[in-house]
């Protein structure tokens, strides 16, 4: 079972790839989008479409890109887009993120939970800033250490200490690169345990429906493991903050 299909099937009742209540991205789309009756939105590591759907169903002056590796997510974004109307204003790109370009630029650029296509926040910055209107708005979520990470969080995540920094520093460390933050949420750790839940839970769940399925016993193997990372893991050390940012 590829990585693609494991994250579909864990997806399947948290439709956003982050720890983030449905309030809370409601609440960032509002803030996003504020001030526009129409504008043009782009999602680089789309998913499902999740984002983009929600903005296009609220607003109905906006227009939307997606752009993901996964065609599978793209089908199931095309299929909920057309059951909600929407389909007519969204353009679906099978692409590699860091390959996307546009004749214009966007309104609001969004990159949330998929940064590491780019290889980190600061180049997600920067790729965003060639794609982003003058004035235009970018909504960027990454993970940030809560606390110091200990070695069991670490080979949790499959992480090194250096690719995350306290909320402080990766806050200075946007701000240096150009960009004021005027709108920001932090993950609760309501959402975190909503979501780690949802993942495991979907995937498991899923296995326990389909026993005969060649892939069932993957998959329950693979909600186990990321089960077993995040309780003795990286639980309480891995944070979350998504960004609304302005370039100066």
């Amino acid at each position: 079972m590829d990585r693609q299909q494991i994250s579909r099937l864990a997806h399947a009742h948290h439709p956003i790839a982050a720890p983030l209540a449905d309030e809370s991205v409601a609440r960032l789309l509002d803030r996003a989008t504020a001030g526009r009756e129409d504008g043009r939105a782009l999602d680089l590591g789309c998913g499902e479409g999740a984002w983009l759907i929600r903005a296009l169903a609220a607003r109905p002056g906006w227009r939307a890109v997606g752009v993901d590796l996964d065609p599978g997510a793209l089908t199931r974004t095309r299929e909920t887009a057309t059951t909600l109307g929407v389909v007519r204003r969204i353009g679906l790109h099978h692409l590699d993120a860091r390959e996307f370009t546009a004749k214009e630029p966007f309104d609001l650029v969004l990159c949330v939970g998929s940064t590491h296509a780019f290889g980190g926040l600061l180049p997600t910055l920067a790729a965003a800033r060639e794609l982003l209107a003058p004035g235009g708005r970018l909504l960027v979520g990454d993970g940030f250490w809560q606390r110091e990470p200990s070695r069991a969080a670490l080979d949790g995540l499959g992480a090194t200490r250096d690719e995350f920094a306290d909320l402080a520093t990766t806050t200075d460390r946007v701000l240096a690169d150009g960009w004021t933050p005027v709108f920001g949420h932090v993950s609760t750790e309501r959402e975190w345990e909503d979501y780690e839940f949802a993942w495991t839970g979907a995937l498991a769940e899923w296995a326990l429906d389909h026993p005969d399925h060649p892939d069932a016993a993957a998959a329950r193997e693979a909600a186990d493991r990321h089960r077993t990372e995040w309780l003795h893991g990286y639980r309480g050390t891995l944070g979350f903050v998504t960004y609304l940012l302005r370039r100066d």
